[in-house]
C-alpha cells in the first residue's frame, strides 16, 4: 500500500478533505493532489501532514528476518 493511500485513509478518519489539508499545509490543492496522484511524498511532507491531522508519522525500516527496527 502506497503512502498516498495511507494519507487518504488518514483524511477519511479525520473527516477532512484534501483541499482542507492543503490549506492547513499552506500549499495549493493542485500541488497536494499531484503529490498524492504520483505517490510522491517526502518524509518532511508526511510529518507535516501528520501534524496537520493531529497524528504521528513514524517512518521505519524493519528487518524481515529479525524484526529489528531501524
Amino acid at each position: 500500500m502506497g503512502l498516498a493511500v495511507k494519507v487518504k485513509m488518514l483524511l477519511a478518519s479525520r473527516g477532512m478533505s484534501a483541499n482542507e489539508l492543503a490549506e492547513k499545509l499552506g500549499t495549493t490543492a493542485q500541488n497536494l493532489s499531484g503529490k498524492l496522484r504520483r505517490d510522491n511524498l517526502s518524509e518532511k511532507d508526511l510529518h507535516e501532514i501528520a501534524k496537520a491531522c493531529d497524528a504521528t508519522f513514524e517512518g521505519i525500516f524493519t528487518l524481515n528476518d529479525t524484526g529489528k527496527e531501524i
